[in-house]
């Protein structure tokens, strides 16, 4: 039997669908409150000053981001793209990567 790098590019794929199922209406909600001015200790500038609040939002967008860009990968192949099914999937993993990084870089402060 083959051994197959399959589970490392599904892993993330279904953390990004269930963390992002929980979470995200969550997200959508306290960031509404605090944009549009709810209770007055709730400012999105100090919420999101918060280390918990930043680790918890660079999680979220980066199993997000290989959730999403898994789909896109498995649906321009499904479209007709199979002859470069390589060359998708290291340019959605990539974009992956590269905006995993770059949302580190923001949740760092840097």
């Amino acid at each position: 039997m083959a051994k197959s790098n399959e589970p490392l590019v599904w892993a993330p794929f279904f953390a990004g669908a269930g963390f992002s199922a929980v979470f995200m209406p969550v997200l959508i909600i306290i960031m509404l409150f605090a944009s549009y001015g709810g209770p007055a200790s709730l400012d999105l500038r100090d919420l999101v000053n918060h280390w918990y609040v930043r680790v918890a939002l660079f999680i979220l967008i980066s199993l997000s981001l290989f959730h999403a860009l898994h789909r896109i990968r498995f649906i321009l192949v499904d479209l007709g793209l199979k002859a470069v099914h390589g060359l998708i999937a290291v340019l959605c993993y990539s974009l992956a990567v590269i905006g995993t990084l770059v949302a580190l870089l923001i949740a760092a402060g840097i």
